[in-house]
């Protein structure tokens, strides 16, 4: 009796210890503080599911502002990815300096076998983008793109009631608008505004820092779908800011039987990430990330959702990305953050900046 009851305390033991295993937090470096997201993740609340081991950034005063601002130790930050990988052993990186080094960020970890997570747009270009790609599969490693709109439960919502409950039919239109009045009218600070309004670093204005989000949220309801042709326009309208990059872009892709708009814009008399979903049967329209609105036919009238929201760990970033490394979750080549759908984004965006330049339709191979 005594030995069945010793044995029944060492599986209870062991049942502990797995469960406390399970339990630890995801060790995550920041690479990078140019881009003002990284106070996502420095600002979150402690889920208990990440814990921040290091951060890489060059940029001194940068640094010491914000490890103050939320209360990291400066003894944390390095100036480089080798000088972390000495001290630090990281299972997982997030990329928030220029979209330009997100190729060198997946160069260095991904050999590593460390995944990574980087801010929207995926890449600066396809040509970055499919490198990515191909050093993510030889190294079998998650390579995640970030979004804002990834989170909004109105979009939930709408993806629901599209392809669940089917309840507006086949869609036939998409429409997504996206931006601001200005990185500069906002005020983003001078160390993102350098290389956001760069065009080597950013690859474009607009189109790329909003055009993204349509492309990402249209190849995820078209369920991964390539669009047939892209076809774009791009404009300076404040060239005295933005000389060298766009503040104003429209991105139209064709399906065989739907049209997506995606108008992106530094113009905006008000920040805006909406989207307008139009079906057979009915619409929806997602006014923000909590609200949604939705007809059904002429003979209904519309009804107004309010308070929408993800269940954990789908509503962070930072939780999903936890939840991808440990196994608990495994994305869809749909998702919105998965790599597969990205990779139909920097299509798009490629395509609509080729068309802007050549001011011709682009049909995609």
């Amino acid at each position: 009796m005594k030995k069945l009851l010793s044995l029944l305390l060492t599986l209870l033991s062991f049942g502990q210890m797995q469960g406390q295993e399970k339990q630890q937090p995801l060790q995550v470096a920041v690479i990078g503080l140019t881009h003002t997201h990284v106070h996502w993740i420095l600002g979150r609340e402690d889920r208990g599911d990440i814990e921040i081991v290091g951060i890489i950034e060059t940029n001194k005063d940068l640094a010491q502002r914000y490890t103050k601002q939320h209360g990291y130790s400066m003894d944390i930050v390095y100036d480089s990815m080798e000088d972390l990988m000495k001290n630090q052993s990281p299972e997982a990186v997030t990329a928030f300096g220029t979209i330009y080094d997100h190729l060198s960020v997946v160069e260095f970890f991904a050999p590593k076998g460390i995944h990574v997570m980087v801010e929207k747009p995926l890449a600066v270009s396809l040509d970055h983008a499919k490198k990515m790609q191909a050093l993510a599969r030889k190294h079998n490693i998650h390579l995640l793109t970030n979004y804002e709109t990834t989170w909004y439960g109105s979009n939930f919502k709408a993806y629901e009631m599209v392809h669940e409950t089917k309840q507006i039919g086949d869609i036939r239109k998409i429409v997504v608008h996206d931006g601001h009045p200005g990185p500069k009218e906002i005020g983003v600070n001078e160390e993102f505004l350098e290389w956001l309004t760069d065009p080597k670093q950013n690859g474009a204005g607009a189109l790329t820092d909003f055009g993204c989000y349509g492309a990402n949220l249209a190849t995820w309801l078209m369920k991964g779908e390539r669009p047939e042709s892209v076809f774009a326009m791009a404009q300076t309208n404040k060239p005295d800011l933005y000389p060298n990059v766009d503040d104003e872009a429209t991105i139209v892709l064709k399906y065989p039987k739907t049209q997506v708009i995606i108008q992106a814009s530094w113009n905006w008399p008000v920040s805006r990430k909406d989207m307008e979903v139009y079906g057979v049967k009915g619409q929806v329209i997602a006014d923000n990330g909590s609200t949604l609105r939705y007809q059904l036919g002429d003979d209904h009238e519309e009804v107004t959702l309010t308070n929408l929201k993800k269940e954990k760990p789908m509503d962070d970033p930072f939780s999903l990305l936890a939840a991808v490394v440990r196994g608990q979750i495994k994305p869809l080549p749909t998702d919105l953050s998965a790599l597969e759908n990205n990779m139909v984004v920097m299509e798009i965006l490629e395509a609509a900046m080729k068309s802007v330049k050549t001011g011709k339709l682009v049909k995609l191979k």
